[in-house]
Order: structure tokens, then C-alpha cells, then sequence
């Protein structure tokens, strides 16, 4: 006899968790706390059962850690597409619970590639990420004030947080310089990714802190993650312009600013772009080919555990 996998959506606030088991049939709700996920986790634990939920930053993360931990396999959808799958299935009604039954359909329905098991060493490589982008953007903003400041003591202490921010994004930088070089296999992966032109230690940093799934996806899917896979627009005898749209947008700069930097190069990607340039195609379309053709390189990279050959 087949045993059929049991799907199960969560819906994920700050302060609460709705699920939908489906083996179990009806919604429930609990606090988005260990404590009370401990008797989920045991029912779910050494059963075929996949979770699906939205990707919502870190109230997320307290759920993935009590999955990974007891080895349930779990998924995170973009809220986008989620919400798209709802409007497919004529669920134009929106609360908690009906998106937790709705997400477990998905679920059963599209059977999405599980994430990988988060390592504590990457997590704490994408905390120290997203602070360096929180301080960049401040210095940014504070920058962008300054321009338009014409009181000599307020410019002063713009110009003090200014020089207070770059020291705190170095500072930032050496943390995460420190937690690579203490982890073996962040630092072989550094290495490979660095070996591709046009990846710098950010864009590396990047990858390594927000891309978990380099080197185990196909370059269609490693690309569509990243929102570097363009996609048709056709209809009839219509033939639109391919457009780029969703993905991770962190990455997906990146690698924009990693195509920049590989253009300027003597490497390939130089004498791509150069083609497609001549071919007629805008610089910065372009650019985003260059981009995909980097993050697909190092997917492979990654997964072959070879560095890039010039």
C-alpha cells in the first residue's frame, strides 16, 4: 500500500501561526513561540509531510528552526505567487485560515522543491548582510540630506553620523571577513565564487548568505530565483519584449553590480556583452544577460566544486 504525503500550509504573523493539516482537516491557531509548536512538531515528526508558508523574514524563523530540527521538509513561497494560486482556485475571500488551507493545497497541487536545512553559519552570515545593507541605506539617506543642508551646524552633525555609518559598515565587513575564514566550507565557497569574474567579496558575501540553494538547482530555476529569467510576453501574433520580474532582489543587485564590474574585464563575459551590444540590444539588457550568465556559472561552480576557468 502507497502512503500519501500529507501537506500542511501556515499562514505567519508576528505573534501567531495558522496551520491547515490536512491529514488533521480543520484550521488551528497558535502563538508563533517553541513552546507552542512543540506538539505540532511531534505529530508532523516521522511522517511524510511537507509545510508550505510565505516568505516573511524573521517571523518566519522561528518555525524553520523547529522544522529543520526535527527533519520536516518544508517550503517558502513568494506572498505573490501565492496569493496568484489563490485567485486560480477562486478563493477571492481572504483571513488567516482560509490562506493556511489554501497554502496546504498549493502544497498538494505544485509540490515545490523543499528549501535546504538553514546552517546556523549562514543565517548568522545573512543577518550580518542585511545589517551592512540597513547601514548602507541610512548613509545613503543621510548623504542624500546633506546635499540639501544650508545650516553649517546641522550639515556638522550629518557629516559626523556620515563618517559613523562608514565605520560601522567596515566594522560589519570585518565580521563577516571573520565568520567566512572560521568556516571551512564558506571559505571554499568564497573561493569558488571569487573565481568568477565580476564577483567582488560582497556580491560573494551575497550569494553565499542569501542564495542557500546555489549549486543544487537547475540554471532555469537558480535564475528564476534570483529574477533573472525573462519570461515571455505572447499572445496570438503579439510577440511583447521579455521582461524580468520577482525573485530576490538583494541577489539580483548584485550580480547587476557583478556584470558591471565583469564587462570592464578581458574575460568572456567582456566579449559577450560586447556582442550583444553590436547585435543592437540595449546596454542595460545586456547587463542582465551578463548577470544571469554569472549567477548560472556559479551555480555550476558550486555544484561541481571546480573554479572558474578562464
Amino acid at each position: 500500500m502507497t502512503i500519501q504525503p500529507g501537506f500542511v500550509g501556515c499562514d505567519i504573523s508576528k505573534d501567531h501561526l495558522d496551520i491547515f493539516d490536512d491529514a488533521f482537516g480543520k484550521p488551528e491557531r497558535i502563538a508563533n513561540e517553541a513552546a507552542a509548536l512543540a506538539p505540532l512538531i511531534d505529530r508532523w515528526k516521522n511522517k511524510d509531510r511537507l509545510v508550505l508558508f510565505e516568505a516573511t523574514g524573521p517571523y518566519d524563523a522561528c518555525l524553520r528552526r523547529a522544522l529543520t530540527a526535527a527533519h520536516i521538509p518544508f517550503a517558502r513561497v513568494n506572498p505573490a505567487r501565492a496569493r496568484d494560486f489563490a485567485r486560480a482556485t477562486g478563493r477571492l475571500a481572504k483571513t488567516d485560515a482560509i490562506d493556511a488551507q489554501m497554502l496546504a493545497d498549493m502544497a498538494r497541487a505544485l509540490r515545490p522543491a523543499c528549501e535546504p536545512a538553514p546552517a546556523p553559519e549562514r543565517e548568522a552570515l545573512a543577518r550580518l548582510h542585511k545589517r551592512r545593507d540597513q547601514l548602507v541605506a541610512m548613509r545613503k539617506q543621510e548623504r542624500t540630506r546633506l546635499a540639501a543642508i544650508d545650516d553649517p551646524a546641522i550639515a556638522e552633525d550629518v557629516e559626523a553620523h556620515i563618517a559613523w555609518l562608514s565605520t560601522r559598515i567596515v566594522e560589519i565587513e570585518r565580521q563577516t571577513r571573520d565568520l567566512i575564514a572560521s568556516v571551512v566550507l564558506l571559505t571554499e565557497e568564497q573561493n569558488l565564487l571569487r573565481s568568477v569574474p565580476g564577483i567582488g567579496p560582497v556580491a560573494a558575501a551575497t550569494l553565499m548568505a542569501l542564495m542557500p540553494e546555489l549549486g543544487t538547482r537547475s540554471p532555469k530555476t537558480i535564475a528564476a530565483l534570483a529574477g533573472l529569467a525573462p519570461f515571455n510576453v505572447d499572445s496570438g501574433q503579439f510577440r511583447g519584449r521579455r521582461i524580468i520580474k520577482g525573485g530576490r532582489r538583494r541577489v539580483r543587485e548584485a550580480l547587476y553590480m557583478a556584470a558591471i564590474t565583469a564587462v570592464r574585464s578581458k574575460h568572456r563575459f567582456a566579449r559577450i556583452y560586447k556582442t550583444m551590444i553590436e547585435a543592437g540590444k540595449p546596454p542595460k539588457v545586456a547587463l542582465i544577460a551578463i548577470a544571469r550568465k554569472i549567477l548560472v556559472t556559479a551555480n555550476a561552480i558550486i555544484r561541481d566544486k571546480t573554479a572558474f576557468q578562464t
